[in-house]
């Protein structure tokens, strides 16, 4: 009778825990998910607008649909009819990336000064606007577009407005990430829209940041390995001891730099790989710092300061990349596709 009621007792405890740690584990899931925010942002054409923002780090999602409008549930139909223009909601989390780190992209993707549309698309439905949530988006983003002005990039005045938002409606499940659903039509898009030769002449080639730009966008120590040429304390960074699978890119430009299939314990605390991914990535420069004859080791579009290259690697190539973890951003296997780096994923899978 005792072994009895104690395995009652027993079976009643384990059901208190598991209904206690399951509202536990919603209530924190809840707590997550109203931690996130939105911004929307219009600039024209939205197939061109996902993709810079869904490769930042912080960036949980992007929506490609209608705002601005007067009618209810509007399609690609009719969305022009209705005054609606393209736009993209961005769920982000701000303990990663803030609202005005996301403002300096949406400047960088767009011609602030054309009021008819934006590039080869013209017309209401293809305008610029930053749509405001709350009165302090609204702060930030009239703050913004004062200080791009001041900065005189632009010949013309800039006229994208800031606005109140109204109802967002998602785009037709077709033009989602319509980047990666069809990336030929979308790379043919965007070189023959004009949009791309415009930004190039404005920000140069691959969209380069000022420093205050990057002072912004980067951590105190990414800026200070990236553009100062620092470096970060041995074993006491982020992927010294990495073992997933994946690749590494650039912090700054995103580029492909190095691949965890090249990637081994060098025994220094710094992550360390015997090859490159994309050899013509990397550029190499002799380092006279320290008193010795170094080579450096850049990113090519980025021209970020990545670390050493040495000639003390495993048999395979003789080459130690020494690298700083902050100037990389890991990319695991199973996210290639999704960040736009499926043509590494195969890869994995041989």
């Amino acid at each position: 009778m005792k072994n009895l009621t104690f395995f009652y007792l027993l079976l009643f405890f384990v059901s208190f825990l598991f209904v206690n740690l399951g509202q536990i584990s919603s209530a924190q899931a809840a707590k997550n998910v109203a931690e996130l925010k939105k911004a929307i942002f219009a600039g024209g054409c939205f197939w061109c607008m996902e993709k810079p923002f869904e490769k930042l780090e912080g960036v949980i999602s992007v929506t490609s649909g209608y705002i601005g409008g007067t009618t209810e549930n509007p399609t690609y139909k009719t969305y022009g009819q209705g005054g609606h223009v393209e736009a993209v909601e961005v769920l982000y989390d701000p303990a990663k990336i803030s609202y005005e780190q996301l403002l300096e992209v949406f400047w960088m993707q767009i011609d602030p000064t054309d009021a008819g549309g934006q590039f080869v698309d013209r017309g209401h439905e293809y305008t610029t606007a930053i749509f405001y949530l709350d009165e302090e988006q609204k702060k930030l983003a009239e703050q913004s577009k004062k200080e791009m002005e001041a900065r005189g990039i632009f010949e013309k005045s800039i006229v994208t407005p800031v606005m109140q938002a109204t109802a967002f409606f998602a785009a037709e499940d077709y033009h989602q990430d319509y980047y990666k659903t069809n990336p030929l039509r979308y790379k043919y898009y965007r070189s023959g829209s004009g949009r791309d030769k415009f930004l190039n002449t404005i920000w140069g080639k691959n969209r380069k940041y000022s420093k205050e730009e990057l002072n912004k966008i980067l951590t105190p120590l990414q800026y200070h390995v990236t553009q100062e040429e620092g470096t970060e304390r041995a074993f006491a960074n982020e992927y010294w001891d990495n073992k997933k699978a994946g690749i590494y890119v650039d912090i700054v430009s995103g580029e492909p730099l190095f691949s965890s299939l090249d990637k081994y314990d060098s025994g220094t605390g710094w992550p360390s790989f015997s090859s490159p991914l994309v050899q013509e990535n990397i550029v190499e420069r002799k380092d006279r710092k320290l008193f010795t004859v170094r080579t450096e080791v850049r990113s090519k579009e980025g021209n970020s300061h990545l670390g050493h290259v040495f000639n003390d690697g495993p048999p395979n190539t003789g080459l130690r990349y020494c690298v700083n973890s902050a100037a990389l951003r890991f990319i695991p296997k199973e996210n290639l596709e999704k960040e736009g780096y499926g043509e590494f994923l195969k890869l994995f899978n041989e």
